[in-house]
């Protein structure tokens, strides 16, 4: 048996010493139960379907918008926006039919999303005994698409007659990620669209920023004028003098710690 060099002793210590030293760390991210490029899509298949509905006949007259037949997701923001919609046309919005001139009914044929997704290469393949060939993308092409397919109908409520024709809008947007020998994604669509119109340009510079520290001031206070201010009529029965109730100068009414 060799005896082993104490330098190499030395070494190895170190090598170990090392080797129990060095650490690792990792960080825990959440998403939401919808991602935003749903919701995203969702909301700009919404937008451009209400942007083919023409409200203009509407101005000057009170709406009343009749929505229990929006049954879909997102439907507050397609509520919401309808109404949107009919104040900038200059309707005015009432909450019952009774004050209305016109009832303006609603309703979501549609709302919702669809994906596929599709490659170019070779599928894994599995072969007689335990070889297998594994699946080779060289490119793919992940794609989610939104549609909002939204109907409206408007009637006078006091002799339910139609007012127009009414109709349906529909529309579609989409988010496609493409990516090449497993690099990417390269993003087109809808989605990527709406983003880099809205952070880019006159768009992206800010309006209303609020300050990064909290403040607040004190609420104003009402003084009454000194020369307001009345003196005390004497008493009938107090037995004083006229002469000790003459008016005083009025002093000061603001509080000891404001003088």
């Amino acid at each position: 048996m060799f005896p082993i060099p104490t330098r190499r002793i030395y070494s190895l210590a170190a090598l170990s010493l090392l080797c129990t030293a060095a650490g690792c760390a990792s960080t825990s991210t959440s998403n939401t139960a919808r991602t935003s490029v749903e919701q995203l899509l969702l909301a700009n298949a919404i937008d451009q379907s209400l942007d083919k509905c023409d409200f203009a006949s509407f101005r000057d007259c009170d709406v009343f918008l009749q929505d229990k037949y929006v049954e879909c997701v997102d439907k507050n923001y397609v509520i919401a926006s309808t109404r949107h919609r009919l104040l900038r046309a200059g309707a005015r919005l009432v909450d019952s039919p009774d004050k209305a001139d016109v009832v303006l009914e609603m309703r979501a044929g549609a709302v919702g999303t669809t994906s596929a997704n599709s490659f170019l290469g070779t599928p894994e393949i599995a072969l007689p005994g335990m070889l297998t060939i594994p699946e080779i993308k060289v490119a793919e092409r992940r794609r989610q698409q939104a549609v909002a397919k939204i109907g409206m109908v408007a009637y006078d409520p006091k002799t339910n007659a139609i007012l127009g024709s009414g109709g349906t809008s529909l529309a579609a947007a989409d988010d496609n990620n493409w990516f090449v020998m497993g690099v990417g994604p390269y993003q087109a669509g809808a989605v990527r669209t709406e983003v880099q119109k809205s952070t880019t340009g006159p768009a992206a510079s800010k309006k209303g920023e609020l300050p990064v520290t909290v403040a607040f001031s004190a609420p104003s206070r009402s003084v009454v004028p000194p020369e307001t201010q009345l003196a005390q009529e004497p008493a009938e029965d107090s037995g004083v003098s006229p002469a000790a109730h003459a008016e005083v100068p009025a002093t000061s009414t603001k509080p000891e710690w404001a003088r």
